[in-house]
């Protein structure tokens, strides 16, 4: 599985921006997609995830309301629509792919991109 983000940048604070991720590889129907973020010195935290088959959304309390995770499935994309960004979610994004009950340590990861929201 290969994992590809992009779409990251610099916005002011209360702006939007779109991340991407691109995935290649297999098929996806039987997996989750997500997506985390972490910044130096911090824990990876989990942001959001989609079910590929179904498309059911799960989402951080911290984002919820703000971002929208969806899917492509003809392209094999994810996406993660963030809007009224705050300086706090200034972090490297990374995309995820894990099976189904299986844990996201047991998944596929991509590079992250990187988010700055300034003040």
């Amino acid at each position: 599985v290969q994992l590809q983000a992009s779409g990251g940048g610099l916005v002011q604070a209360g702006g939007s921006l779109t991340l991407s991720c691109a995935a290649s590889g297999r098929t996806f129907s039987n997996h989750v997609m997500g997506w985390f973020r972490q910044g130096p010195g911090k824990e990876r935290e989990y942001v959001a995830s989609i079910r590929w088959g179904g498309g059911t959304t799960y989402y951080a309390d911290s984002v919820k309301g703000r971002f929208t995770i969806s899917r492509d499935i003809a392209d094999n994309m994810v996406y993660l629509q963030m809007r009224s960004l705050k300086p706090e979610d200034t972090d490297a994004y990374y995309c995820a792919a894990t099976l189904v009950g299986r844990s996201w340590s047991q998944g596929s990861w991509g590079q992250g991109t990187l988010v700055t929201v300034s003040s």
